[in-house]
């Protein structure tokens, strides 16, 4: 059987085959491998493609190795598996705690951009990167925190 990955690794040095060695010895068989180092997102990270082949229960060991490494899986057999959503708050951010703020939302935050425009209110634009099928979660959860902060949050569509 055969397998189409796509993992998010950090661009560094050993990264790829420290994802690569344990393959084998988990009795799948790589295929092809395509490295896209010029797509960078902005937590440093690329998508590396993976096509495997091997008896099912082979490749969930695989997967299951890929998860005891931390490696993200944003799609698996053409299913997307990670996806990034943005929202957008309005208000005096600065001036509600924004250290409180984003340690509330931090676990989920990929990217944190915040415009200051002197005493009046700020904008922050926040994007999130979730488990596909988790936006409204997601969106309900930094709801609760501007509600909380007074603060206008506006949601992509």
């Amino acid at each position: 059987m055969k397998m189409d990955l796509v993992l998010e690794l950090m661009d560094v040095p050993g990264q790829l085959v420290s994802v690569l060695d344990p393959i084998s010895g988990l009795g799948a068989n790589l295929v092809t491998v395509i490295h896209k180092r010029d797509s960078k997102n902005e937590k440093g990270m690329i998508p590396v493609q993976l096509t495997l082949e091997g008896e099912r229960d082979s490749l969930d060991r695989v997967i299951e190795r890929f998860k005891e490494l931390g490696v993200s899986i944003i799609a698996m057999d053409g299913v997307v598996k990670k996806e990034v959503v943005s929202t957008i708050l309005i208000g005096h951010i600065v001036d509600n705690d924004i250290r409180d703020t984003m340690d509330k939302i931090n676990s989920l935050v990929v990217g944190f951009d915040i415009k200051l425009d002197g005493e009046s209110k700020s904008s922050a634009l926040i994007n999130i990167e979730t488990d596909f099928g988790m936006k409204e979660f997601i969106f309900d959860k930094i709801g609760k925190i501007a509600a909380e902060k007074d603060l206008l949050m506006i949601n992509e569509v």
